[in-house]
């Protein structure tokens, strides 16, 4: 089994080099180590130094140079449409909740509470079946919920709760790192 050790971006893939793709969903596409089947049938094994979250376009470099394309599998999603379309990206933002955010609509993956939440908002929701490839974090491409700010003056990290704009504080159990640095 040839193995893939690193990745491009899509803006730095050479087309010449392509010898197959491999489709996978929004979890899937969040990888460090493991076997896939490419499209064309070729078993590879991811194997990169850390975890990568992959676009569409990416692509897997493998041991002989040649790359592999990243295409994003149709998956269940939500396709949110209704008035005031920025305030219900908004709303979706600020739950952490990763979002694809078209012209006239949003595309979020299923999920009861967030489907609540946007009715009760005036959003019309339509289960969909597409490619996911959500907006990245405002830090840099990748997971929205994988984001660092910095390290402290003593190079800690802290941990917080988040306010949510409902006039209640949550702490859900992660940290994030803020720079106090002038």
């Amino acid at each position: 089994m040839i193995r893939a050790l690193s990745t491009l971006t899509s803006e730095a893939v050479d087309s010449t080099r392509v010898t197959d793709s491999v489709t996978l969903d929004y979890d899937a596409r969040f990888i460090r180590r493991k076997g896939l089947q490419t499209d064309g049938g070729n078993r590879i094994l991811v194997d990169l130094a850390q975890t990568m979250s992959l676009n569409e376009g990416d692509a897997l470099q493998l041991e002989d140079g040649c790359l592999i394309t990243v295409r994003a599998a149709p998956e269940p999603l939500l396709q949110v449409t209704g008035p005031h379309l920025v305030r219900l990206a908004w709303h979706v933002g600020n739950r952490h909740t990763p979002c694809q955010i078209l012209d006239d609509h949003l595309l979020i993956r299923q999920d009861k509470v967030i489907a609540t939440m946007l009715t009760h908002l005036g959003a019309t929701l339509v289960p969909v079946q597409a490619p996911f490839v959500p907006e990245g974090g405002a830090y840099g491409h990748g997971r929205t919920h994988s984001h660092e700010h910095g390290k402290t003056l003593n190079g800690g990290d802290h941990d917080h709760g988040h306010s949510h704009g409902d006039g209640h504080a949550h702490d859900h159990g992660h940290s994030h790192s803020h720079s106090h640095d002038n």
